[in-house]
């Protein structure tokens, strides 16, 4: 075989490999906004945090799973971060917003689940919360547990989440770049009527204003018409709600975490504008759309004890005129989330014999190139 040959046949063989691990946007060329995704382009990417996932994968009709977020590595019951939830559509069953609107503080890990499996998981972190060092007195604990429908693809009212499958995220949280698509909570999950699951993406800073690191992890069971970087690709694929072929109801759980020093009310205000990224890609917040962002300042100098004999809590604070660019890298890293879940997404067959495509990539990829939205 001449050396030709022998090259065109290597191209040849490892080119479907190179579009197998081409399953974010970035890796087409493809990006949103203006300012830098971080290391990973993850929710890890801000300092301290970490991420994991149980995935079930049964039989053929269960489809489901478990994400965990960690804002830091210590006890966060007796570290509590700042923290806010912003109810876009409350069509959900968020389990722990009451109290963190009250007191503005979040003493739990976050856990992503399915519709009917938010009790389990309730009990599964506050369990894990009291069997924690120096919580032996502990009687009262807020889990805040988010969760969107899997129900078409997989057994919902079987609840197959266990106590056991919640803790296996809990600990095999870990920074570093995060899995996307078909895991954890994202398994079983659809997006503008293609297959959705776990997307995430991250913007920092420049040093000029401030160099934090926004990310944002994101759980897609949602619809409307899809838009990618300003396309309109589900109406060039004729794929959208009005043709009745996919209900436009659905969920989006958005989780937005930040170093930069920022009190509950700002917070609030940041995870406002991950919703503008949810429009950004055409999502509606339909109905029976559960669209809840869940805001966390992991900064160290905000931590808030659980015990002080000091009555007098003083944590720095971003101005209000600083949080500009933070909503802005907000809006971007949601919209960049979302896409990543869909390039990740792959197709999949669940209950019932349902079965639900992964976005056409290529497809996609073709019409961003004829919009003028792919660099070289």
């Amino acid at each position: 075989m001449s050396i030709r040959n022998q090259s065109f046949c290597f191209l040849f063989c490892i080119f479907p490999l190179l579009m197998l691990s081409q399953n974010r946007l970035r890796d087409h060329g493809v990006e949103i906004g203006v300012l830098q995704p971080g290391q990973f382009n993850a929710l890890t990417d801000v300092p301290g945090v970490q991420v994991g996932h149980t995935t079930i994968i049964q039989g053929d009709d269960i489809r489901t799973g478990v994400t965990s977020i960690l804002p830091h590595s210590g006890n966060i019951f007796q570290e509590k971060v700042p923290a806010a939830i912003y109810v876009g559509n409350g069509f959900g069953k968020l389990a722990g917003y009451t109290q963190v609107k009250e007191l503005g503080n979040l003493e739990t890990p976050i856990v992503l689940t399915n519709t009917l499996s938010v009790p389990t998981a309730m009990n599964a972190v506050i369990g894990y919360t009291l069997h924690q060092p120096e919580n032996e007195n502990v009687r009262s604990v807020n889990a805040v547990i988010g969760e969107t429908n899997d129900g078409y693809l997989s057994d919902i009212r079987g609840r197959h989440v266990t106590e056991e499958h919640v803790l296996k995220a809990i600990k095999n949280a870990k920074s570093g770049p995060v899995t996307e698509g078909n895991v954890g909570a994202g398994t079983g999950t659809i997006c503008f009527g293609f297959k959705g699951g776990i997307g995430t993406s991250s913007r920092v800073l420049p040093k000029k204003s401030g160099g934090y690191t926004v990310g944002v992890l994101v759980q897609t069971n949602f619809g409307g018409v899809l838009q990618v970087a300003g396309v309109e690709v589900g109406k060039k694929l004729g794929h959208y709600s009005n043709s009745f072929k996919y209900s436009p109801d659905g969920s989006c759980m958005m989780v937005v975490l930040t170093d930069a020093p920022l009190d509950s009310r700002n917070l609030e205000r940041l995870a406002k504008r991950a919703m503008l990224g949810l429009s950004r890609t055409g999502g509606i917040a339909s109905n029976g759309s559960g669209d809840y962002v869940i805001a966390v300042s992991t900064a160290k100098a905000c931590r808030i004890p659980y015990q002080s004999d000091d009555p007098i809590q003083l944590h720095p604070t971003l101005r209000n005129g600083a949080m500009t660019p933070l909503f802005l890298a907000t809006i971007e890293a949601t919209e960049e989330a979302i896409l990543n879940s869909l390039f990740a997404g792959e197709t999949m067959i669940g209950r019932d014999g349902h079965k639900i495509e992964a976005l056409p990539k290529e497809k996609v990829i073709d019409m961003l190139k004829e919009a003028g939205k792919t660099t070289p």
